[in-house]
């Protein structure tokens, strides 16, 4: 069933099983904080189990880019187009969220972009390949994010 993150009142739901549940609630705030003041669009995630698409597009970037594959349990995920640009996100029980941004015009800014929620460690799949820079935020904390542009076309 899809939640409408609301970024005033944050929330768990569908986080509950995250051992820094608190800290990715604030995480995904934040991001939905992001989309509805800069482009006025609601972000609204699904369970990953209900948005198999998403997902396997996500995961297909990640091993065709990085060989990379992420062992944490996905939770939840959302997709949209905002701005000619594609964005999808994929949050994880560990406290990790990966978003692709895929502009729809060829030559268009494309990447993957990593957060760590606060309290979680770095995941064994990125350590030593990716610096985390930190960033404070009111909702999560403080957040470790990294980032790769994307080569590929998909």
């Amino acid at each position: 069933m899809p939640y409408t993150v609301d970024f005033k009142d944050v929330s768990t739901v569908g986080l509950e099983s995250s051992p820094v549940a608190d800290a990715l609630a604030g995480l995904r705030a934040n991001e939905s904080r992001y989309f509805k003041n800069k482009y006025d669009h609601d972000f609204t995630v699904t369970p990953a189990s209900e948005a198999p698409e998403t997902l396997e597009w996500i995961q297909r970037i990640l091993a065709e880019e990085r060989s990379l594959t992420i062992a944490s349990r996905p939770l939840e995920v959302t997709s949209f187009e905002v701005d000619g640009l594609r964005m999808a996100y994929v949050f994880y029980e560990s406290g990790l969220s990966i978003n692709v941004m895929y502009s729809v015009e060829d030559g268009g800014k494309r990447a993957v972009g990593f957060k760590l929620s606060q309290g979680m460690e770095v995941p064994e799949e990125l350590a030593g390949t990716f610096k985390f820079a930190r960033q404070k935020s009111k909702l999560a904390g403080e957040i470790r994010g990294s980032y790769f542009v994307i080569k590929g076309e998909y």
